[in-house]
């Protein structure tokens, strides 16, 4: 049976607000610090303040075995990702019961001791991130990109046979606020190093690997779920022009690795099942799944029910004081692939995962060009420009933009849980 998540409510007023990203039915995990401790630590996210962990242990506030207790003391989530879920599912359990019994004095008391404003913490990159991969699972993006450059034929054959992805570079993944340098690069023969002008966001959702697999060891699209630790916002900056450019033969490389912004707070597996839906409907066109990647308890609950938004201010709009206007609000649930089907076929080979790996779905866009997750859909590279509320006009990126992503799990009879934001503005050249 599917796990669901309890409906309370908490003696803590925080989350209760039925607006929050994080509600007790989330409880998601990061490493933050502050001025008053420099030290990184694990925290848990509840409403707006962080449960800093290692204090809590220091309390003995909640019992756990040796390995889980050394793990959730460690400066990254590293250790505690490759327990697996059976502790990520335990310590969800403690947590929800030791916060559910706020009420009681002692209790409430020590819970309190170990809270932080959230406002005070800065947030860091949940893992020390050894392998970024990025997949390429949106068959609406994969039609509306392609029929820019083939129009004729915009979905490449193996996009419905395989999840299609590209390694990425682990060293320049970095956190939500972390501002984004417009990067130099070759646009053909004879330009030269320049700065793009073609700087452009891809709205994604990230996963962080949990438990490891071994080398030359093959998952099912079942067992596969047991190696999913959590997921965040993506934010997989690319420059067309420099794309366009180094593509071919071998694919993306300077166009991609200069940043991807993650946001910080991991929402665990656990805490995302009661928004499981059925896997969407292949076209008549598909071709046959291979074995491996399909089942009918994958089938039956393959896709994850989530909103997502992204929001672009230009330096002109924050000025006059008006908020981000919506560039895109896909759902993740129309994706051509899903999360077990990525880290299945990321395996097939051998190819070992590592706990903290972290791995992306690739923009998510919805059926409509209204909810293309990049710019590179959405003006349609520049032929359609989008127009701002200060008048202005983008074709992509300029400075003084600022990119905002957020997400949200809705079901009836189940609190929403959200992701926080993915955040960063264009700040200028490199």
């Amino acid at each position: 049976m599917r796990p669901t998540t309890p409906r309370r409510s908490v003696g803590l007023k925080a989350p209760n607000a039925l607006e929050t990203d994080f509600p007790l039915q989330n409880l998601p995990l990061s490493v933050f610090r502050t001025e008053a401790n420099l030290m990184p630590r694990i925290g848990v996210r509840i409403g707006d303040a962080v449960l800093d962990v290692h204090r809590l242990l220091e309390a003995d506030a909640i019992d756990l075995h040796s390995p889980e207790d050394d793990a959730l003391r460690q400066n990254t989530l590293n250790a505690w990702m490759a327990l697996g879920r059976a502790s990520s599912s335990a310590l969800r359990r403690k947590l929800f019961a030791l916060l559910h019994s706020c009420t009681e004095g002692a209790v409430r008391e020590t819970v309190s001791n170990c809270l932080v404003p959230a406002s005070t913490c800065t947030m860091m990159l949940p893992s020390q991130i050894g392998d970024f991969t990025d997949f390429y699972t949106s068959i609406h993006h994969a039609r509306r990109a392609g029929e820019l450059v083939r129009p004729n034929a915009p979905v490449h054959p193996n996009f419905r046979s395989m999840p299609i992805a590209y390694h990425g570079r682990a060293s320049s993944v970095m956190v939500s606020g972390e501002p984004c340098r417009r990067p130099l690069g070759q646009t053909s023969a004879t330009s030269g190093y320049r700065p793009t002008t073609k700087l452009d966001f891809e709205l994604e959702l990230g996963f962080y690997v949990g438990e490891n697999t071994h080398a030359m060891k093959r998952l099912s699209v079942d067992s596969a779920e047991d190696h999913l630790f959590g997921l965040c916002l993506v934010n997989d900056w690319s420059a067309r022009d420099i794309q366009r450019w180094e593509s071919a033969p071998l694919g993306p490389f300077l166009a991609k690795s200069f940043m991807t912004s993650a946001s910080p707070w991991v929402v665990t597996a656990e805490a995302i099942a009661p928004f499981r839906v059925a896997a969407p409907i292949r076209g008549d066109d598909a071709p046959p799944l291979a074995a491996q990647l399909t089942s009918a308890s994958h089938t039956a609950s393959a896709a994850i029910d989530i909103s997502l938004r992204a929001t672009l201010q230009s330096r002109g709009m924050r000025q006059a004081g008006i908020a981000g206007v919506d560039m895109a609000n896909p759902n993740f649930k129309d994706q051509y692939w899903s999360v077990s089907q990525m880290l299945t076929h990321h395996a097939s080979n051998g190819c070992p995962l590592r706990s903290g790996d972290l791995i992306s779905s690739g923009t998510v866009s919805g059926p409509e060009r209204a909810d293309s997750g990049c710019l590179l859909e959405r003006t349609r590279d520049g032929r359609e420009p989008i127009t701002l509320p200060t008048g202005e006009v983008r074709t992509y990126l300029e400075d003084g933009d600022t990119v905002s992503f957020s997400g949200r799990c809705r079901r009836a009879g189940f609190r929403t849980i959200g992701f926080g934001e993915c955040v960063a503005e264009v700040t200028g050249d490199l």
